[in-house]
């Protein structure tokens, strides 16, 4: 019961990373805001302890200011929207730009402005950026708005940190390898698979509860003084399998 007492909320948790980690967040005690724009994937948490759900569009300022103030001071903010356009830059429009930008990017802008305030009122906080292996150390192929916002986010989470280190709040990111979700399914051929173990030393892809279980040690206790990392979990590759 590592977050016993508690307050958590997750953005896009309907599935995939976001869920798994609602799921184990809940177990260790913590009492788990589940979001998502999609109120059919939320039913899933009916019934379930330490979980509340809510509709939310990060894209909206209005609704993500309105929403942190119905939740009032959190503990941690898990930042898990995001979307993984493909496609090289001269079949990238700007709308495309735009809206990749505005979701993987600029959505963590108004949920950390949103939700940090009541982080400082009670003298402590963590917030969890969602990065990508993408980002990191190379590029990848058809990955070039998803790349540079993933890149953003990495630098939105440092600078952050050295912002609210001082003030008790902990900004770190997850840069995740290849994950076995719903999205990867559906491009996921044999020969793909394939290529993408060559590359991960472990040998297996990652699944959703790996995230799950990073996050859950960086708002936990054992992770008191780390902030302004980017932590990798990817198998032991570098990056996000081409």
């Amino acid at each position: 019961m590592r977050l016993q007492g508690k307050k958590i909320v997750i953005t896009a948790a309907g599935q995939g990373i976001g869920r798994a980690t609602a799921l184990a967040m809940a177990r260790e005690g913590a009492s788990v805001w589940a979001t998502d724009v999609n109120p059919v994937l939320l039913k899933s948490y009916d019934g379930i302890a330490n979980i509340q759900t809510c509709v939310l569009n990060v894209l909206q300022t209005a609704e993500v200011d309105a929403f942190a103030k119905r939740v009032g001071p959190i503990d941690v903010l898990f930042n898990c929207a995001g979307y993984v356009h493909q496609g090289d830059i001269l079949h990238l429009s700007e709308d495309e730009w735009d809206f990749s930008m505005d979701l993987n990017v600029k959505s963590m802008y108004r949920t950390i402005r949103a939700f940090v305030p009541g982080m400082l009122a009670q003298g402590h906080g963590s917030v969890i950026n969602m990065a990508s292996a993408a980002s990191n150390i190379k590029g990848a192929p058809n990955r070039v708005i998803y790349g540079a916002s993933k890149a953003a986010v990495n630098h939105l989470t440092r600078n952050v940190a050295f912002d609210l280190g001082p003030k008790g709040i902990r900004v770190n990111a997850i840069a995740p390898g290849a994950i076995r979700t719903a999205a990867l399914e559906g491009v996921l051929t044999p020969a793909i698979e394939a290529a993408m173990l060559k590359k991960t030393p472990l040998g297996r892809l990652g699944e959703a509860s790996d995230i799950a279980l990073a996050a859950l040690f960086l708002c936990s206790p054992a992770a008191s003084w780390i902030s302004g990392q980017v932590l990798t979990v990817s198998g032991g590759g570098t990056q996000e399998l081409d």
